[in-house]
């Protein structure tokens, strides 16, 4: 029996450990199993809509545009799983202490640092949150973006680190950052404790998913699901494993948490509705 292959990204070197590791434990679960690494989300998106891998660990930008690709190739794929740690995550626009902005209209002019430009949460819903609160390119919107790690949508946080950083600098009014960076910043230092205050957050949303594509048949995609599922952390062969994913359980994945990437999305025009890449800028 051929192995079923996973496409990850490799946006840091534990992606290896975690995923050697998985690999590890699914062939001794007597799933056939391997991977392969990808340098950015787009090429892995494609390879899985193609049948080129069975199953990839996506951003939720890879999935909504995985979703579009399939769409548009009339081939079906579709979530198995994400993690206990990937629902209802929110973004803060935050700012110094000192700062005179009591409210959104306050950042008028003033420049708002962002992550990378291909960061859901750092970039793409934080400035749609405030789009919808008034606050746009035609309205006296200043972004200072931070393209750290173009491709991996994200899941290098070092240009969310560098908006803190620009924050904290004084180089701008405000940085958008994932509530939970917010926080680990704080701890690292990055942002010392109290030298922010949250002026806004979103509402919740979804992040990654574990996607198949057209090649993963139903009954291995069931075994790969209910083996995930199956992962305990109180299982000292995981718990390092899954420490390392950032997540204590795998649950079952849902759609419903991926409305406001999917209208950051069109409002910018990031990918066109056929999964065509069309965002003036970006190249991964």
């Amino acid at each position: 029996m051929n192995p079923l292959v996973l496409g990850a990204v490799a946006y840091d070197p534990k992606v290896v450990t975690i995923w050697t590791g998985f690999r590890t434990w699914l062939q001794a679960q007597q799933l056939p199993f391997d991977f392969v690494l990808y340098a950015h989300y787009e090429r892995q998106a494609e390879d899985l809509v193609r049948g080129r891998i069975d199953v990839a660990w996506h951003s939720p930008l890879a999935w909504l545009r995985t979703r579009r690709l399939g769409r548009a190739a009339g081939v079906d794929v579709r979530p198995l799983v994400m993690r206990d740690t990937d629902q209802d995550l929110t973004s803060v626009v935050v700012v110094r202490t000192d700062s005179p902005a009591a409210v959104i209209a306050d950042l008028k002019d003033r420049p708002v640092a962002v992550g990378a430009i291909d960061s859901p949460q750092a970039t793409l819903i934080p400035l749609h949150h405030l789009r919808e609160l008034g606050l746009d390119a035609g309205n006296g919107l200043r972004v200072e973006r931070h393209d750290t790690g173009v491709g991996m949508h994200g899941d290098h946080i070092g240009g969310e680190r560098e908006a803190a950083r620009a924050l904290l600098a004084g180089r701008v009014e405000a940085a958008c950052m994932t509530d939970t960076n917010h926080l680990s910043f704080a701890q690292d230092g990055t942002l010392p404790p109290g030298s922010t205050r949250v002026l806004t957050h979103t509402a919740p949303y979804d992040h990654c998913v574990l996607a198949a594509g057209p090649t993963l048949a139903a009954e291995p995609a069931r075994r790969l699901t209910a083996l995930l599922l199956s992962m305990s952390y109180g299982d000292p062969d995981l718990r390092h494993l899954l420490e390392l994913e950032g997540l204590t359980r795998w649950v079952p994945a849902r759609e419903t948490g991926f409305a406001q990437l999917a209208d950051a999305v069109d409002a910018t025009d990031f990918y066109d509705p056929d999964g065509r890449i069309t965002a003036d800028g970006y190249r991964p």
